[in-house]
């Protein structure tokens, strides 16, 4: 299992990367932006890219959607936002939809933006995925199995995520403590060595 974090502004503009990679974490997912309210950049995103990638670390990021994600359309026009934030940085990480907010009772229109955000992310030579909480996402607010081709990041605490067994990434804590981070952080594991993996199939720019 490799060791990684992930993070946004809400870890304020000064994390320390140098003592964060000390620390033991190999891997940071960096949300980039989001719709969550409405259409937005993580300000943070560019400046913790650039830290993470001069101390080695590698790097990944999400894109939160709000509760008008909510069908193919809508998916679409996330994604294609989440691909001009990135498009000028270099990720040897999966990208993902960061689903959470929409409505529990349109479960296939969520179904459907999902699929269409990662898909379109594919079309653009990402190694797309979804991250979603095990229950209150992948199986409240979504139809998994009709999201079989694409990777999982699941948040699970307490235990290993029981809904979706077949996962990359398992967020298994948001009080994580850090050093170079003040505050809680969110810790996750990886089953999977994705540099590799983007870097041999030539993915994500590479």
């Amino acid at each position: 299992m490799i060791k990684g974090i992930d993070i946004s502004s809400w870890q304020g503009s000064n994390v320390d990367f140098k003592r964060v990679k000390n620390s033991g974490v190999e891997f940071v997912i960096l949300r980039a932006g989001g719709s969550d309210g409405s259409f937005f950049t993580d300000p943070t995103y560019y400046r913790n890219y650039e830290m993470a990638k001069k101390e080695g670390l590698h790097i990944g990021a999400f894109y939160i959607v709000g509760k008008d994600c909510k069908s193919a359309e809508s998916g679409l026009f996330d994604a294609q936002r989440f691909e001009q934030i990135i498009k000028n940085t270099r990720l040897d990480y999966p990208v993902y939809i960061d689903f959470e907010v929409p409505d529990r009772s349109n479960k296939q229109g969520n179904t459907d933006a999902c699929f269409t955000f990662c898909n379109y992310m594919e079309l653009c030579g990402y190694y797309a995925g979804i991250y979603a909480s095990d229950i209150s996402g992948f199986k409240e607010r979504l139809y998994p199995d009709q999201l079989t081709m694409f990777d999982k990041w699941v948040a699970c605490y307490g235990g290993e995520p029981s809904i979706i067994k077949k996962y990359g990434i398992w967020q298994f804590t948001s009080k994580g403590r850090i050093d170079g981070i003040n505050g809680n952080v969110d810790v996750d594991v990886s089953r999977n060595d994705y540099s590799k993996i983007i870097r041999e199939n030539h993915l994500n720019g590479f």
